[in-house]
């Protein structure tokens, strides 16, 4: 018996607004993925989800026609720049496939967008990314959950595993992925460490993954009343819908390689930017303080930017210069990206 396969679109759209790097939501309408009451979450909530829909192969004539629209339905927003992210295929990331339903293959594309009024009221929101990554945010210091919550339980990981081999192997993901025993943190390790705890049954995907699954299997066997009850499940993060935090790890980690050897960092700009600016969102995606004359030294040497010969007199104290995107960069460099000079993750 052949399984049906349908295609669908996924938006991972990014703004960074007030110095904070915020993405679009939608609240996903399947009702059996509601949050179960045993997970630490409001009762009832439906979770996270990003823009998504089915591709329309006969209406559709390409894919990002097919996003736009259904991002347009879902939220009002008119995209600009897009770029295919990854395609996300597991067998049983949508909970209908274990009851017949069609296999789901999407394919999700990164946006960055100036963050707006949302038409649609209720349904969409912009949300602060590090609501689901809080371990990703060193904006102002190495974030103190990485030594009081995911250290240990990630050492427990490692020593619930009998074979000496897997646990060697866990020790030095965990090691390489969080910056312990003296590794270096990783900007870049978003999917690598997202997929650490997600293994380790630290983030909200795996425990009600874990408890759909127990749900169906005492269904099916018509469990007594005098079932002993589940412990409740200590989670880490926003939960997002099936595995849509798993996309947009994937577009984190992208991004914050980009930004390095392309200059996408101007999508997020108004057409004129002081350079205090122009750092504060790079340090929003990248998640980590820079050096500001290691910064400013860097990008007036890159030729990314020119004077507009005006001033900003919005700053709250002497008047800014305004610069804008020296679009001939791209002609003159391969890679015109900015880098992070002088990152300060201490």
């Amino acid at each position: 018996m052949t399984t049906p396969v349908v295609i669908v679109l996924n938006g991972v759209i990014v703004a960074v607004t007030d110095d904070r790097p915020r993405i679009l939501t939608v609240k996903h309408p399947d009702d059996s993925l509601r949050v179960p009451k045993e997970a630490d979450f409001e009762e009832g909530a439906p979770p996270d989800a990003l823009p998504f829909g089915p591709l329309d192969p006969a209406a559709d004539r390409t894919l990002e026609l097919g996003l736009n629209g259904w991002v347009r339905e879902q939220t009002g927003i008119e995209l600009g720049y897009v770029e295919q992210l990854y395609s996300f295929g597991d067998r049983n990331r949508e909970p209908g496939v274990r009851q017949g339903g069609p296999r789901v293959i999407s394919i999700a594309y990164l946006a960055l967008v100036r963050e707006e009024q949302l038409s649609v009221r209720g349904e969409a929101n912009w949300r602060d990314w590090y609501e689901y990554f809080p371990w990703e945010d060193w904006l102002w210091r190495r974030p103190s959950m990485i030594d009081e919550q995911i250290a240990p339980a990630l050492t427990r990981w490692v020593q619930a595993a009998t074979d000496t081999t897997i646990r060697s192997r866990r020790q030095e993901r965990i090691e390489i992925a969080f910056g312990l025993e003296g590794a270096p943190w990783d900007q870049e390790r978003v999917l690598e460490r997202y997929e650490l705890l997600y293994e380790a049954g630290q983030v909200a995907e795996q425990a009600l993954d874990t408890i759909v699954a127990r749900r169906d299997r005492q269904e099916s066997q018509k469990s007594s009343k005098g079932s002993s009850p589940q412990p409740k499940t200590s989670l880490l993060g926003r939960p997002m819908a099936l595995d849509h935090r798993r996309i947009l790890a994937t577009a984190l980690g992208r991004l914050r390689g980009k930004i390095k050897y392309r200059p996408v960092v101007f999508e997020l700009l108004s057409p004129t930017f002081t350079l205090l600016q122009l750092q504060r969102v790079v340090e929003a995606l990248a998640g980590v303080r820079l050096h500001k004359q290691n910064f400013r030294r860097l990008v007036e040497k890159g030729g990314l930017v020119e004077g507009t010969g005006q001033l900003d007199s919005k700053t709250g104290g002497r008047p800014a210069k305004l610069f804008c995107f020296r679009r001939e960069v791209l002609r003159e460099r391969p890679a015109p990206g900015i880098g992070l000079p002088g990152a300060l993750t201490k």
